[in-house]
This record gives structure tokens, sequence and C-alpha cells, in this order.
């Protein structure tokens, strides 16, 4: 599996200020990042995986509210989230 315990502990413990910390918005915004980031790669290899498709639209406007949450809460911590995922906005 490509998400495991592990992962999701390093991934929050990165962003999150640590790996208990789940509800952090930066910490969840970087976990759909790697998620977003896998999705695309499984649609590259399969274009007609339509419940996938649908999948990352919504994990992608998911995170999409998460960052305009940031945004409008701490507008700092929101360009240090986006320049260190390498999002564009």
């Amino acid at each position: 599996m490509y998400l495991n315990s592990e992962k999701k502990k390093e991934i929050f413990a990165q962003h999150g200020g640590s790996e208990v910390n789940t509800g952090s918005t930066e910490g969840q915004i970087a976990l759909f990042t790697f998620r977003i980031s896998h999705l695309t790669e499984h649609l590259k290899k399969n274009r007609k995986d339509y419940g996938t498709q649908r999948a990352l639209q919504l994990l992608v406007g998911k995170r999409r509210s998460l960052l305009d949450y940031l945004k409008r809460k701490d507008i700092e911590k929101y360009r240090a989230l986006i320049k260190e995922l390498g999002l564009r906005r």
C-alpha cells in the first residue's frame, strides 16, 4: 500500500508540527498533496479509471478549501506551505 501509518506519521511530523497532530491544516494539506500526486500517477497509466478520476477531483477540491482557509487565517504559513510543497497558485 502506498500510504501506511508510518508514511502518515512522517508527513504530519514534517508539516503538522508533531505526528499526533493530525488535525493541523498544514498537515492535512500535505497529506492531500501526497495522495493527489499518487492518484495522478495512477491516472497516467489508467486513463479510463473514472472512479479514481472523481476521487482525485474531490481531493483537489478539499485541498483547495483548506488552502483558502489557511490563506484567510495566516498568510505567512500559506505562502511557506505553497513554496515547500511546490504548488502553483
